[in-house]
């Protein structure tokens, strides 16, 4: 019964672990229509956001004209296109941010993003004319043309949206894939969109640090404990049930590790970008699961003095670290902000693991009594 119940929380684990996390993406920018009853010569379906991008380059006098349309994060949110002269990502971007005012009107203004933390809004390093902005159909349009160096073949474009704005200043957006991924190489000749390697490949970091922890910290952690507490009961499993465990622990926190690490690489590529609570618990459980492996290697002998306040010692840790584990795994999906299945799918398995919890809670218990009740009904030579 008890190896067919482990057998259900590793099998639902493994399912959990598989599951790609893929954003959808629709192409309709050929069948927008402007209200000005302008026409553009290409347009591009923008790879995140809900974004699109019509435009007309000018090679004669070097001039791009655009049509941005996405839609904010909120009612009184923002949208914001940018080019960055040089660099792929937002640091140095060169934006126009449109926005609804205080009296319900439409504005579009230059703001130049100089760090995470810090959006100046002054002119552009670039000529821009043509400024305005819209919102029809939960749509914001910023219209404009800016110009782009001579001969130029490719520019490196940035668009971004947000949820608020305070006294004219657009307030921090979220940090969710799709916004760190927001970013591309549009060609002027060939008139094609591209976006960023380095997004990628962090999203992938990403996914790979939220993997090995969910498995690490918030599967195996909680299943080693499951088997030390409960396996330990039946006389039969011993010392199989110890030998497991160790296993099953020593796994857990290799992976962990690995996890660990990549989240510590991802903080150092991500300058500006802040989960303190996550990495805060992040580092506290890396400390106490290294701490409990070297407390086996330190262990007493059952019959050792020590040993009653060693046990004390390596219960709490363990158990502290299963309860930070899991907080801190839906914490990693909160912001890693998946599909809502696949946070159903982790719920699933730890509840699973919870409820046969439960269940040999209740099956040690009656063992332990009809135990104690055997040995106290023998009688006395």
């Amino acid at each position: 019964m008890v190896s067919l119940n482990v057998s259900v929380v590793l099998f639902l684990g493994f399912v959990f672990i598989f599951q790609l996390i893929q954003p959808s993406h629709s192409l309709t920018c050929s069948t927008q229509k402007f209200t000005n009853n302008k026409v553009y010569q290409k347009c591009n379906d923008l790879s995140q956001l809900s974004s699109y991008l019509h435009w007309t380059y000018d090679s004669s006098n070097s001039s791009l004209s655009i049509a941005f349309i996405a839609p904010p994060a909120a009612s009184d949110g923002w949208i914001s296109w940018a080019i960055n002269p040089n660099g792929t990502g937002m640091i140095g971007a060169q934006s126009l941010i449109a926005y609804k005012q205080s009296d319900g009107s439409m504005t579009v203004k230059p703001y130049s993003l100089e760090s995470y933390s810090s959006i100046v809004q002054k002119n552009l390093s670039f000529d821009v004319w043509d400024l305005s902005a819209e919102h029809t159909d939960n749509m914001m349009r910023i219209y404009a043309t800016v110009k782009v160096p001579e001969n130029a073949t490719t520019v490196n474009q940035v668009w971004q949206v947000g949820s608020a704005v305070s006294s004219d200043m657009p307030q921090k957006h979220a940090f969710q894939t799709a916004n760190l991924n927001s970013k591309g190489t549009l060609d002027l000749t060939g008139g094609q969109t591209t976006s960023g390697s380095s997004g990628d490949s962090r999203v992938k970091k990403r996914n790979i640090h939220g993997i090995l922890n969910a498995v690490s910290w918030g599967i195996l952690f909680p299943l080693g404990g499951v088997i030390a507490r409960y396996l330990r009961t039946f006389e039969s499993a011993d010392p199989a049930w110890f030998y497991l465990h160790v296993s099953c622990q020593l796994s857990a926190y290799a992976i962990g590790v690995a996890g660990w690490a990549t989240g510590l690489k991802l903080g150092d590529e991500s300058k500006g970008i802040r989960f303190t609570t996550h990495r805060i618990i992040g580092i506290t459980l890396f400390t106490l699961a290294t701490l409990q492996i070297f407390a086996l290697f330190l262990r007493p002998k059952k019959d050792h003095k020590y040993r009653f306040y060693w046990n004390i010692y390596h219960h709490a840790v363990g158990y502290a670290i299963i309860v930070l584990g899991i907080i801190n795994v839906f914490k990693g999906l909160n912001i890693l902000d998946p599909e809502k299945k696949w946070k159903s799918a982790y719920i699933v398995v730890i509840t699973t693991l919870g409820g046969i919890a439960l269940f040999l809670e209740a099956v040690t218990w009656v063992v332990v009594l009809r135990r104690k009740s055997s040995k106290s009904t023998k009688p006395t030579p």
